[in-house]
């Protein structure tokens, strides 16, 4: 069978599937039209601004939207934001004392967000090296959060309690709302005191409520992922409780100026548009992704989540046979992508990374995720990490490509 036959086999096997994510899409984008009707969203509202960027009225009303939008109290979107991992490390700084309690609930964090935490090195400007205690609750062998354990480890000095919503470079399922809204109810019952923080990346408008909407305090995550909806060039965000979001302020701006300052140095056009897009692109994604989930399972590969399963962000992983397959499989992607496409990938050190990782992006934006991309680390079991897709049609082309250069082969 030749493969955009199997694919049209596949696509009406996934018809439930993708109307499911089709209600969530268009129930999150009602959710941001209205909000946008609601702040009365100008052209004005586009401009750049310079210098201190006092008065930046764009700037601020965009960030209004994201709160209304996020169901929390207060937002602070900005492009001088330069990652997912700076908009954790911002919270988590800002947050967090000498002899405070941080515990990480699903495990070990993402690799970038272990050397912010001082898990590799513990220099000064990590959280360990500041003098704060760390410790982390083991999933279990289902790969699921401990709930026990997780109630038995936070005590009186725990100030924070870190959930990771995606899956990172592990095989664990990515938390979905309900997921969370339990975690919710243990933290809080062993103390009500303890901040709760959700890394948001990747999984914002991928179900029908936010994080802060089930009573998270705080949240980041990337505008080079998901809520950009691959417009925004750059740029990260923060959302939740007003005294908290205004603390992370004083931290990446300074004491007394918070978000008050910072300058609109992109066109805010592409932030607002980027919003506005972002449920459609997500849809896109989610399909995509569903169906290479669907496609190598019929082959016998072991996939993360699997096509028919529930889903709480955009990854899609896929445990391959070697490194070798990984490096076959990332190349294919690289290949069918509209940029550098005639880039050869090869296994490398990246920073923030310990082991050496392949990534192939050919993105409009440098290492946008929420583009058609795919990366991997060189250790095992050997999985490839496939993210993003801002067309569907671009998504059915890749997978076309991987049976043909490797499942039929």
């Amino acid at each position: 069978m030749d493969a955009f036959n199997l694919i049209r086999q596949a696509e009406e096997a996934l018809r439930g599937v993708f109307a499911h994510f089709e209600e969530k899409s268009y129930c999150n984008q009602e959710k941001i039209l209205k909000a946008f009707q609601r702040h009365r969203v100008r052209d004005t509202y586009f401009n750049s601004s310079s210098g201190y960027g006092y008065g930046d009225t764009g700037r601020d009303e965009l960030e209004s939207i994201y709160a209304e939008v996020m169901g929390s109290e207060d937002a602070m979107v900005r492009s001088q934001i330069v990652s997912g991992t700076h908009a954790i490390s911002a919270c988590l700084l800002a947050i967090l004392r000498a002899g405070d309690e941080m515990i990480s609930v699903m495990g070990s964090p993402y690799d970038t967000l272990c050397r912010v935490i001082g898990k590799i090195n513990t220099e000064r400007g990590t959280l360990i090296g500041r003098g704060i205690s760390y410790k982390e609750v083991a999933l279990t062998e289902a790969g699921q959060p401990d709930l026990p354990a997780i109630r038995a480890s936070i005590g009186d000095k725990t100030r924070l309690v870190l959930i990771q919503r995606s899956r990172g470079y592990s095989l664990r399922p990515a938390l979905k709302i309900e997921d969370i809204d339990i975690l919710v109810q243990v933290i809080r019952a062993a103390n009500p005191n303890t901040i709760i923080f959700v890394d948001n990346c990747y999984g914002e408008f991928t179900d029908f409520r936010e994080p802060p909407q089930v009573s998270v305090d705080l949240m980041a995550g990337s505008l080079i992922k998901n809520p950009g909806g691959g417009l925004a060039p750059s740029g990260g965000y923060i959302a939740g409780k007003r005294e908290l979001v205004q603390e992370v302020a004083y931290q990446i701006t300074a004491p007394g100026l918070g978000k008050e300052l910072g300058a609109s140095l992109v066109n805010n056009r592409l932030l607002y548009q980027g919003l506005f897009m972002a449920p459609h692109t997500v849809l896109q994604a989610m399909k995509g992704a569903a169906l290479i989930a669907y496609i190598f399972e019929q082959y016998g590969y072991e996939v993360y989540p699997r096509w028919g399963g529930g889903r709480g962000d955009i990854v899609q992983a896929i445990k391959m046979n070697s490194a070798e397959e990984v490096i076959r499989f990332c190349q294919i992607v690289q290949s069918s992508s509209p940029v550098d496409s005639d880039v050869r990938l090869e296994y490398g050190q990246v920073p923030g990374y310990s082991d050496r990782i392949v990534m192939a992006a050919g993105t409009f934006i440098q290492g946008s995720s929420i583009e058609l991309s795919c990366d991997a680390p060189l250790r095992e079991p050997y999985a490839v990490y496939l993210q993003g897709g801002l067309t569907y049609e671009h998504c059915r082309y890749v997978v076309k490509n991987l049976i043909e250069g490797i499942l039929d082969s």
